[in-house]
């Protein structure tokens, strides 16, 4: 004997129904099914919102590493500013270190100023090449031919009139 495979006694749906409609007897759609079609539709809302956290989460980082990267570039420049200034710093530490020393202020009010301690002659020496180069005027002789009253007659009354 050959088996075949049987047929069940009531037809779950009628001839040329649809799936979708009910029967008179019941529901057509079984419970298992039902209920797969809701999980089926759960599970797709769930990796949808986890597609779309995870998105955002992916998004926030990229945000995150930008600004970090922006904000170590600024700290970078920052900081190259920071050693500059040091630097000119110390240069000016050492130079207001090197003018307070006696000797460096006369030598500078000698050659810059033209300065010369009293009973000094001052000799201004002239390259003929240096034509345009202006010459330093010698310091006025602060030596009066006047006698010591006149300056204290100058000093308590104003200017003598000669």
């Amino acid at each position: 004997m050959q088996s075949r495979p049987r047929k069940p006694q009531f037809a779950s749906r009628p001839e040329g129904s649809n799936a979708n409609v009910t029967s008179a007897i019941g529901m057509e759609e079984t419970f298992g099914r039902s209920r797969a079609r809701q999980t089926s539709l759960f599970t797709r809302t769930v990796m949808w919102m986890t597609g779309f956290v995870c998105a955002a989460l992916l998004l926030g980082t990229f945000a995150q590493a930008w600004s970090n990267n922006h904000l170590v570039a600024e700290v970078q420049q920052e900081q190259k500013i920071l050693t500059q200034v040091r630097n000119e710093h110390s240069k000016l530490q050492r130079d207001a270190q090197h003018y307070q020393d006696p000797a460096v202020i006369e030598n500078e009010a000698r050659q810059q100023l033209g300065y010369i301690r009293p009973g000094e002659q001052a000799v201004v020496i002239i390259d003929a090449n240096n034509k345009g180069q202006g010459k330093i005027q010698p310091p006025k002789n602060t030596t009066s031919t006047r006698g010591h009253w006149q300056d204290w007659w100058k000093i308590f009354f104003g200017p003598v009139s000669h």
